[in-house]
């Protein structure tokens, strides 16, 4: 069952020519936002039927149980001077969502407590996710850290490495999501433990 769905969208905002002081880099700020979707079921399989019915969106056929998407923008102060361009400054934004679900009534007591130890479990897996998000930021911002090249008057080749050094990054930790949700969902993995324990078949 899938638990997530990675929204990788990396986009370069470029700065043109002009006459801004310089700046170190500034590196990167990461905002978070935590949305909930509401389920009800008297028992664990009803609450994973609703979780499938209702569920964030996982390609155009299916749902996830949870979800951590974020959209990333680089904002780039580009300068030149003495015929080589430099990158003096770098602003990197993560807008980082994570989506849960929540129980929209209270549950008997024996399913309540497996809903707690399975929304915990649930909740491990999303932070993860968002802990390889937050570190791919770091990874970039030293990637582009110091960018230097002789250019042309518009930067060009500078502003085209600094695209290549992101979108390297970029797809090296879009391997890590999706290595860690392989991991994940195998037969008998975390998420199979998490669904069997809910529906007590564990």
């Amino acid at each position: 069952m899938a638990m997530r769905l990675a929204v990788l969208t990396c986009l370069v905002m470029l700065g043109g020519l002009c006459a801004a002081a310089p700046e170190a880099l500034a590196g990167t700020k990461v905002l978070v936002t935590t949305r909930s979707y509401d389920i009800a079921g008297p028992t664990g399989a009803a609450l994973v039927e609703a979780m499938n019915r209702k569920g964030p969106k996982h390609g155009f056929m299916t749902r996830a149980i949870a979800d951590t998407s974020y959209v990333v923008n680089w904002k780039l102060d580009v300068h030149r001077a003495g015929g080589v361009c430099r990158l003096q400054g770098a602003d990197g934004t993560m807008e980082l969502t994570y989506t849960f679900p929540r129980l929209a009534s209270p549950p008997n007591p024996g399913l309540e407590r497996r809903w707690r130890r399975f929304l915990a479990g649930v909740h491990s897996h999303e932070q993860q996710h968002g802990r390889i998000a937050k570190a791919m930021m770091r990874a970039t911002d030293k990637s582009i850290a110091g960018l230097k090249l002789a250019d042309n008057w518009f930067c060009t080749a500078t502003h085209r490495e600094a695209r290549r050094r992101i979108d390297a990054v970029y797809a090296q930790y879009e391997a890590r999501q999706n290595a860690f949700d392989a991991r994940e969902h195998r037969d008998g993995g975390h998420v199979d433990r998490l669904v069997n324990a809910l529906t007590g078949k564990n």
